[in-house]
């Protein structure tokens, strides 16, 4: 077996994605491979998604989620639009089905060049997000940031988009608040068990708002999808706007946009574009690449 193994640096809305070619395979990538291609300016990233051959009759692939921290992720929906635009232009298929730990994706590229990801039922129960503590109603909960009679950030909508999310509700640009202070203290707080991603939220109108999020496990990022769900569902949920609104992500480059949709269903689609950066070979267990590009390689080894 080869050590290295075809990977594309991607993105979707700017979130830094690296797909990684691991079929045929029975190792992994290592979290120590995943560390070392974060600390590369070259192949920094948000997520790793890595393609493993499918586990269960029906679907397409499993896919194997990793933050730039090496933890294990159980959702990214930007990431899965990259696996899709991948495997779209290597297959000629427009329509797969994935597994992986949060459960069972469909996902479909449209003639436009958008792509549709059912990112399947929110969960509320306080137990499930998970909560460390009861709270009979999680569209609001009791946390917040800054002076008791004063708090820059209060009373979040919690909720599990197989990864757990609290939403706080801005009244302006949410590239204004002081996340990169914020975020890690949130992320990390006790009432969150298994930590948590930290989402600002500004409502523009009732279909529309602008976002910006402190993703769990990679920190500040230009895009997160499952967050931008997290928002559009907490939104509904709370009678601020209707269940399909269009979201601007306050962070991403032009400040692009995601169309989320809370079916009747109760399932969360999620439309947006990604796009392929370049290509090279990768060694999963090391995190050594090199890069193709016109002929040229650029190779790093750490």
């Amino acid at each position: 077996m080869s050590d290295r193994v075809e990977f594309a640096r991607m993105n979707g809305l700017g979130n830094k994605i690296l797909v990684v070619d691991m079929r045929g395979r029975t190792d992994r990538v290592t979290p120590a491979a995943a560390i070392a291609l974060a600390a590369d300016p070259s192949t920094a990233f948000d997520q790793i998604m890595a393609i493993h051959d499918p586990k269960v009759d029906g679907t397409d692939a499993y896919i194997d989620i990793l933050n730039c921290d090496g933890s294990k992720a159980q959702a990214c929906g930007n990431g899965t639009r990259c696996v899709v635009q991948a495997l779209a232009s290597e297959t000629g298929r427009k329509s797969f089905t994935f597994q992986t730990i949060a459960g069972i994706l469909n996902a479909v590229e449209h003639a436009d060049g958008t792509i549709s990801v059912d990112m399947g039922k929110p969960v509320f129960a306080w137990d499930k997000i998970p909560l460390s503590e009861e709270f009979h109603d999680t569209s609001r909960i009791e946390l917040q940031i800054g002076p008791i009679d004063a708090p820059i950030l209060h009373s979040p909508s919690a909720m599990s988009m197989g990864n757990p999310h609290a939403v706080f509700w801005v009244d302006r640009d949410p590239m204004t608040y002081d996340l990169e202070r914020f975020g890690p203290l949130l992320e990390n707080h006790p009432i969150f068990p298994e930590k948590a991603n930290i989402t600002l939220a500004q409502l523009t109108s009732k279909t529309s708002m602008v976002t910006r999020t402190w993703e769990r496990g990679a920190g500040l990022t230009l895009a997160c999808g499952s967050a931008a769900c997290a928002a559009g569902v907490s939104a509904a949920r709370t009678g601020r706007t209707e269940r399909k609104v269009t979201i601007t992500v306050a962070s991403s480059p032009n400040r692009g946009t995601l169309t989320i949709d809370w079916r009747p269903d109760d399932k969360v689609v999620m439309t947006g574009p990604a796009e392929w950066e370049w290509s090279g070979t990768v060694d999963p267990t090391t995190g050594a690449w090199q890069r193709d590009e016109s002929g040229q390689a650029e190779a790093a080894t750490p």
